[in-house]
This record gives structure tokens, C-alpha cells and sequence, in this order.
């Protein structure tokens, strides 16, 4: 069976509260309904997928112990990570959201492909990349 959708990342954090705060307010996740894991954290959602689920190390680490599950383990930088991408619409209203709240962002066009791009990183010095494709 092929796989059919990205379902969700993991960002493990120090500050589950900073980080949920910067997803939902900077780039606009909505924080919905998590079960109870054994660990503090968060499901952020894009429509009705829980995309980005938030945990805090140390408790997520004690409880994949527990379980006999590997954790990652903190690496310079993100480790093999080195970006996560979403593609958005209406370029300059977004850029004007991250602005009003302080949030860096790198720009990028390629015209040659009508794309713009914003990278930026989140809380914890995760990359990120906002794609805007224009129609052609």
C-alpha cells in the first residue's frame, strides 16, 4: 500500500508554551484536540490534520523509555533535519502577520518557477519554509 498523506512532525522542546504559541499565532495552526499521551504537549491542526504535534523533552523522553522506544537525541543544529515546508496563500498578508509579531523572516523569489518563499525559524531553531505559488 502506498502512502497517501505527511500526516504530522515532532518538534520536542523546552517551552511547549512558546512553541505553541508561535505556531498558532505566527503562522496560524489551530491548537485542538490531543489525547493524554502520559506527556504534556500539543496537536496543532491545519484544517483536520493534526500536522505539527508539540512535546516537551524530558517527559517525552521518560515516557519513550518506558515504552523501549528510541528518542532522537539533541544535535547541533536539527540534526538531519534541515527544513520543514508549507505552502500558504496570500503572500503579503502573511509576511504582515509575521512582522506584526516580531517574527524574522528570510525572502526568497524564484520568477522562473512564480514562486516566493519566507524562511524563518520557530522557537526551538527549526527551519521553516513558506512556499507562495502564483498561477502561470
Amino acid at each position: 500500500m502506498p502512502l497517501s498523506k505527511l500526516e504530522h512532525f515532532l518538534v520536542m522542546t523546552s517551552d511547549i508554551e512558546a512553541t505553541r504559541e508561535f505556531y498558532c499565532n505566527a503562522l496560524g495552526f489551530n491548537d485542538g484536540f490531543r489525547p493524554d499521551l502520559g506527556f504534556p504537549g500539543y496537536w496543532l491542526y491545519l484544517g483536520d490534520t493534526p500536522a505539527i504535534h508539540i512535546a516537551e523533552w524530558t517527559t517525552y523522553t521518560a515516557h519513550s523509555n518506558r515504552l523501549g522506544l528510541p528518542v532522537t537525541r539533541p544535535a547541533p543544529g536539527t540534526g538531519a533535519l534541515d527544513h520543514i515546508a508549507f505552502q500558504a496563500s496570500d503572500y503579503e498578508q502573511f509576511l504582515a502577520r509575521l512582522q506584526a509579531r516580531g517574527v524574522n523572516a528570510h525572502r526568497h523569489d524564484a520568477p522562473e518557477a512564480n514562486l516566493r518563499q519566507l524562511f524563518l525559524l520557530d522557537p526551538n531553531g527549526i527551519k521553516l519554509e513558506i512556499n507562495f505559488f502564483s498561477p502561470r
